[in-house]
């Protein structure tokens, strides 16, 4: 099932790095003149067989570099690479047996770690179903889950955030109802709420020279285009503070808490609103 590739510092990222992403990746720093090393190796050999991993042979004579970068001290020294990161394995030699229970608990591990729940894969099922366009399909599928997950604040909200945009802006607002202050979720769902109130609002005639392009910001909200949305809510932040009470900074915080603190577009647009207000 596993591999065994030698590797030096020119395909270290593409064996070892890259690969981990796929599967664990045990790092064998040995040397030719190693006894220990020459018994080691032909058991890791023959374990990579039966598992599912990658074995890159590292000998430190023909990669000082790599042995340097990685401070191998003594061989053999091997380490586990999983999702691009290296920890430590052991030194020396195992037993067969003890050798053999840590490469199978190691795959068994990483096994788990790219493992998704029930609750992962049904979303994305969900998701699946709104790309192709089945609307009815998806619809059913939220309803049944949140049945099954009432106290899931996450399912709500992705369940509001579709059902807004559909338009059933009712349904939303109740399928958001439970969620309170205090409460997981209680920024998104505020966030949303807001949304919902600012759709209701881009329906009335507009009144002021800052109203088209405010609500083309919401509309972009709405769809998801939050970069684009952000953009003009800025741009209307730098004209007119009190245009809405302040509503064009209001509305990027809510986009900062639909899309939640560690996003890249809250990172950057969070530093635009600090320029621009101050």
């Amino acid at each position: 099932m596993g591999t065994s590739v030698d590797v030096n510092s020119e395909n270290f990222m593409a064996e070892v790095a890259e690969k981990s992403f796929e599967k664990p990746v045990l790092v064998d720093f040995f040397a030719q003149w190693c006894g220990p090393c020459q018994l080691l190796k032909p058991m890791l050999e023959k374990l990579v067989q039966e598992h599912d991993v990658v074995l890159a042979k590292v000998d430190i004579d023909r990669s000082p570099d790599l042995a340097n970068t990685y401070r191998v001290e003594g061989v053999p020294d091997v380490r586990v690479v999983m999702q691009g990161k290296m920890y430590s394995g052991f030194v020396g030699v195992l037993p067969e047996p003890q050798l053999k229970d840590f490469v199978t608990q190691l795959s068994a591990f990483y096994a788990q770690l790219g493992s998704k729940s029930e609750l992962e894969l049904s979303l994305e099922s969900v998701q699946q179903q709104i790309a192709e366009g089945n609307i009815p399909a998806a619809k059913e599928q939220l309803a049944q889950l949140r049945q099954q997950y009432p106290d899931n604040a996450a399912i709500a909200v992705f369940s509001a955030s579709f059902l807004i945009s559909l338009d059933e802006l009712g349904e939303a607002e109740r399928v958001l109802a439970p969620i309170s202050e205090g409460m997981e979720g209680f920024p998104q769902a505020e966030a949303l709420r807001n949304l919902i109130y600012l759709k209701l609002d881009s329906a009335k005639p507009y009144t002021h020279e800052l109203d088209e392009p405010f609500f083309q910001a919401v509309q972009a909200t709405l769809a998801a285009n939050y970069e684009t949305a952000l953009q003009g809510f800025l741009q209307i932040l730098n004209q007119d503070r009190k245009y809405r009470e302040d509503g064009a900074r209001k509305a990027m915080l809510m986009i900062f808490d639909l899309l939640g603190d560690e996003h890249p577009l809250t990172k950057e647009y969070r530093r635009k609103l600090t320029s621009a207000l101050y």
